[in-house]
């Protein structure tokens, strides 16, 4: 009996030599019937519980200042799902002990970033309350700055700054010599001149701050 034909006379069509045979899937389905895994409840506890270990590690990298906003966003996210899922009917005491487990240990770390929070902004407060108000700027080096019988500690400081922040080498006295020396040089110029005030300023020249001074009022009956 020849093998290609069938018991019937008719015709049996073997593939060709090579061919490959195509799988025959049952009628209605156009793909492969994998099983697709839906995620469970305790994935779900896996999730808020990694969720919740970040917060923890945020808030923590908030304090220390290497965050520099807290992770609020985050922590709505946890509340979102603690919410579903108290929403979801537990089968098993085991879940039920996980999401009051994780539950607490939320309430717990919440409370302790509240609170923290609330210091951390209180003493910002306190702290801005107890400053020293911001010191108005009085005196301009390079403007001029005017001295009188006695020597101001303050614009003696602004003159001293203004000649070591200057370009060049620092001043090679201290700012105690520096006052000593501006009320000698005072004293002599009213002396001098008959003056009530002197003016000292900076100038710069050839490349360099220097120090000059003038008198510029007269004393009464003068």
């Amino acid at each position: 009996m020849d093998p290609k034909r069938s018991s019937r006379g008719g015709a049996r069509i073997l593939p060709a030599q090579g061919t490959a045979l195509k799988p025959i899937r049952p009628p209605g389905l156009g793909g492969p019937a994998l099983p697709v895994r839906q995620p469970s409840f305790g994935d779900a506890l896996d999730a808020l519980n990694r969720d919740l270990q970040q917060l923890r590690v945020d808030f923590e990298r908030f304090f220390n200042g290497s965050l520099h906003s807290p992770p609020d966003e985050l922590r709505g996210r946890v509340q979102t799902q603690l919410r579903q899922l108290r929403g979801v009917n537990l089968t098993t005491a085991v879940d039920s002990f996980r999401l009051g487990d994780l539950e607490a240990r939320f309430n717990s770390y919440n409370e302790l970033f509240n609170r923290r929070l609330r210091d951390l902004e209180e003493g910002r407060h306190q702290a801005a309350r107890h400053a020293p108000p911001a010191v108005e700027r009085r005196y301009d080096p390079f403007e001029g700055i005017l001295f009188g019988e006695r020597v101001n500690p303050e614009a003696a400081a602004a003159l001293y700054q203004g000649l070591a922040a200057a370009p060049g080498d620092s001043p090679r006295f201290d700012l105690d010599s520096f006052q000593t020396y501006l009320a000698r040089q005072v004293a002599a110029i009213r002396d001098k001149t008959g003056c009530s005030e002197v003016q000292f300023r900076l100038a710069s020249e050839d490349g360099k701050v220097k120090l000059k001074a003038r008198p510029v009022a007269t004393r009464e009956g003068t």
